[in-house]
Protein backbone atom coordinates (compact mmCIF):
# COMPACT_ATOMS: atom_id res chain seq x y z
CA UNK A 1 0.00 0.00 0.00
CA UNK A 2 1.39 3.13 -0.78
CA UNK A 3 2.01 5.98 1.64
CA UNK A 4 -0.76 8.15 0.24
CA UNK A 5 -3.82 5.71 0.69
CA UNK A 6 -2.26 4.44 3.95
CA UNK A 7 -2.89 8.39 5.09
CA UNK A 8 -5.90 8.72 3.90
CA UNK A 9 -6.99 5.27 5.04
CA UNK A 10 -6.04 5.89 8.63
CA UNK A 11 -7.04 9.53 8.41
CA UNK A 12 -10.77 8.27 7.64
CA UNK A 13 -10.58 5.36 10.32
CA UNK A 14 -9.60 7.99 13.10
CA UNK A 15 -12.15 10.56 12.22
CA UNK A 16 -14.99 7.79 12.35
CA UNK A 17 -14.20 6.92 15.41
CA UNK A 18 -13.75 9.99 16.88
CA UNK A 19 -15.97 12.16 15.18
CA UNK A 20 -19.42 10.63 16.23
CA UNK A 21 -21.66 13.05 17.59
CA UNK A 22 -20.74 13.70 21.17
CA UNK A 23 -24.35 14.22 23.42
CA UNK A 24 -23.40 16.74 26.54
CA UNK A 25 -24.81 13.22 28.31
CA UNK A 26 -21.84 11.55 26.99
CA UNK A 27 -19.59 13.87 28.57
CA UNK A 28 -20.93 13.51 32.29
CA UNK A 29 -21.08 9.92 31.73
CA UNK A 30 -17.38 9.50 30.42
CA UNK A 31 -16.50 11.66 33.94
CA UNK A 32 -19.16 9.50 36.28
CA UNK A 33 -17.07 6.25 34.57
CA UNK A 34 -13.42 8.10 35.51
CA UNK A 35 -15.13 8.89 39.60
CA UNK A 36 -16.46 4.82 39.67
CA UNK A 37 -12.77 3.54 39.55
CA UNK A 38 -11.03 3.54 42.74
CA UNK A 39 -8.17 5.42 41.92
CA UNK A 40 -9.10 7.90 39.66
CA UNK A 41 -12.23 8.64 41.82
CA UNK A 42 -9.83 9.87 44.44
CA UNK A 43 -8.11 12.04 42.77
CA UNK A 44 -11.45 13.50 40.74
CA UNK A 45 -12.68 14.20 44.15
CA UNK A 46 -9.75 16.77 44.90
CA UNK A 47 -8.68 18.37 41.55
CA UNK A 48 -9.18 21.53 40.85
CA UNK A 49 -9.84 21.01 36.73
CA UNK A 50 -10.23 18.14 34.50
CA UNK A 51 -9.96 17.77 30.67
CA UNK A 52 -12.54 14.89 29.40
CA UNK A 53 -12.59 12.89 26.10
CA UNK A 54 -15.64 10.65 25.73
CA UNK A 55 -13.43 8.98 22.51
CA UNK A 56 -10.39 9.10 21.30
CA UNK A 57 -9.74 7.00 17.99
CA UNK A 58 -6.13 5.38 17.48
CA UNK A 59 -4.97 3.41 14.46
CA UNK A 60 -1.65 2.65 13.27
CA UNK A 61 0.54 -0.25 11.22
CA UNK A 62 4.33 1.22 11.68
CA UNK A 63 3.22 4.76 12.06
CA UNK A 64 0.14 5.43 13.61
CA UNK A 65 -2.19 8.28 14.90
CA UNK A 66 -5.27 9.75 17.07
CA UNK A 67 -7.15 11.73 17.45
CA UNK A 68 -10.39 13.22 19.90
CA UNK A 69 -12.25 16.00 20.72
CA UNK A 70 -13.11 16.82 24.54
CA UNK A 71 -13.84 19.59 26.64
CA UNK A 72 -12.44 21.82 29.99
CA UNK A 73 -13.93 22.12 33.19
CA UNK A 74 -12.69 24.33 36.02
CA UNK A 75 -14.06 22.98 39.46
CA UNK A 76 -17.21 21.90 37.63
CA UNK A 77 -18.17 24.60 34.89
CA UNK A 78 -17.37 24.09 31.14
CA UNK A 79 -14.63 26.93 30.36
CA UNK A 80 -13.41 25.44 26.83
CA UNK A 81 -12.71 23.14 24.20
CA UNK A 82 -9.91 20.81 23.45
CA UNK A 83 -8.94 18.41 20.58
CA UNK A 84 -5.40 16.45 20.75
CA UNK A 85 -3.76 14.36 17.83
CA UNK A 86 -1.01 12.05 18.00
CA UNK A 87 1.37 11.00 15.84
CA UNK A 88 3.48 7.67 16.74
CA UNK A 89 6.24 5.70 14.69
CA UNK A 90 7.36 2.49 15.79
CA UNK A 91 6.13 -0.86 16.53
CA UNK A 92 2.51 -0.97 16.75
CA UNK A 93 -0.22 -2.83 14.87
CA UNK A 94 -3.92 -2.03 15.16
CA UNK A 95 -6.71 0.19 16.24
CA UNK A 96 -8.77 0.95 19.51
CA UNK A 97 -11.04 3.48 20.81
CA UNK A 98 -10.98 4.54 24.58
CA UNK A 99 -11.74 6.95 26.40
CA UNK A 100 -9.10 9.81 28.34
CA UNK A 101 -9.52 12.03 31.25
CA UNK A 102 -6.89 14.42 32.43
CA UNK A 103 -6.99 15.85 35.86
CA UNK A 104 -5.47 19.35 37.24
CA UNK A 105 -4.12 18.97 40.84
CA UNK A 106 -4.51 23.25 41.30
CA UNK A 107 -5.19 26.00 39.02
CA UNK A 108 -1.27 26.31 37.81
CA UNK A 109 -1.78 22.80 35.96
CA UNK A 110 -5.23 23.83 34.53
CA UNK A 111 -3.30 27.12 32.93
CA UNK A 112 -0.47 25.35 31.88
CA UNK A 113 -2.57 22.93 29.72
CA UNK A 114 -5.49 26.19 28.51
CA UNK A 115 -2.55 28.09 27.48
CA UNK A 116 -2.95 27.31 24.33
CA UNK A 117 -0.51 24.41 22.64
CA UNK A 118 -0.07 21.57 24.84
CA UNK A 119 2.18 18.43 24.51
CA UNK A 120 2.98 15.81 26.90
CA UNK A 121 6.71 14.73 27.29
CA UNK A 122 8.23 11.20 26.70
CA UNK A 123 7.72 11.28 30.96
CA UNK A 124 4.09 11.07 30.61
CA UNK A 125 1.46 7.97 31.19
CA UNK A 126 -1.29 6.88 32.04
CA UNK A 127 -3.14 4.41 34.22
CA UNK A 128 -5.22 1.77 32.61
CA UNK A 129 -8.62 1.89 34.07
CA UNK A 130 -9.54 -1.80 32.49
CA UNK A 131 -7.22 -4.95 31.69
CA UNK A 132 -7.80 -4.13 27.62
CA UNK A 133 -5.61 -1.01 27.19
CA UNK A 134 -2.01 -2.63 27.93
CA UNK A 135 0.61 -3.30 29.93
CA UNK A 136 2.20 -0.15 28.82
CA UNK A 137 -0.55 1.94 30.16
CA UNK A 138 0.95 2.52 33.78
CA UNK A 139 2.43 5.62 35.95
CA UNK A 140 5.67 6.93 36.18
CA UNK A 141 7.07 5.42 39.23
CA UNK A 142 4.41 3.22 40.30
CA UNK A 143 2.48 -0.06 39.00
CA UNK A 144 -0.99 -0.25 38.10
CA UNK A 145 -3.57 -2.98 39.25
CA UNK A 146 -5.60 -3.31 36.20
CA UNK A 147 -9.46 -4.94 36.46
CA UNK A 148 -11.38 -6.27 34.18
CA UNK A 149 -14.93 -4.29 34.48
CA UNK A 150 -15.48 -0.49 34.14
CA UNK A 151 -17.68 -0.16 36.89
CA UNK A 152 -15.25 -1.69 40.25
CA UNK A 153 -11.71 -0.99 38.33
CA UNK A 154 -8.71 -0.48 41.01
CA UNK A 155 -6.12 1.63 39.57
CA UNK A 156 -2.62 3.66 41.30
CA UNK A 157 -2.51 6.62 40.57
CA UNK A 158 -0.81 9.74 40.98
CA UNK A 159 -0.30 13.74 39.71
CA UNK A 160 2.92 14.02 37.72
CA UNK A 161 3.72 18.02 37.07
CA UNK A 162 0.35 18.53 38.40
CA UNK A 163 -1.88 16.32 36.11
CA UNK A 164 -3.56 12.87 36.31
CA UNK A 165 -3.96 10.76 33.49
CA UNK A 166 -6.53 7.71 32.90
CA UNK A 167 -7.51 5.99 30.34
CA UNK A 168 -10.75 3.68 29.77
CA UNK A 169 -10.73 1.20 27.05
CA UNK A 170 -14.12 0.74 24.26
CA UNK A 171 -12.38 -1.69 22.13
CA UNK A 172 -10.71 -2.66 19.30
CA UNK A 173 -6.72 -4.19 19.82
CA UNK A 174 -3.87 -2.37 19.27
CA UNK A 175 -0.06 -3.19 20.60
CA UNK A 176 0.84 0.32 21.96
CA UNK A 177 -0.57 2.59 24.40
CA UNK A 178 1.15 5.35 25.55
CA UNK A 179 0.13 9.12 26.01
CA UNK A 180 3.65 10.67 24.95
CA UNK A 181 3.46 12.94 22.15
CA UNK A 182 -0.16 13.96 22.17
CA UNK A 183 -0.89 16.88 21.34
CA UNK A 184 -3.76 19.33 22.85
CA UNK A 185 -5.50 22.67 21.34
CA UNK A 186 -7.35 24.71 23.64
CA UNK A 187 -10.61 26.99 22.98
CA UNK A 188 -12.40 29.02 25.42
CA UNK A 189 -16.01 28.72 25.53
Amino acid sequence: MNKRRFFSVLGLSLMALAAAPVMADEYQNTVKAFAKAEESGRIAEKAYGYAVFPTIGKAGIGIGGAYGKGRVYEQGKHIGNTSMTQVSVGFQLGGQGFSQIIYFEDQAALKTFTKGEFEFGAEASAVAITAGAGAKATTTGSSAQISGGRENAKSVGAYNHGMAIFTLPHGGLMYEATVSGQKFSYKKK
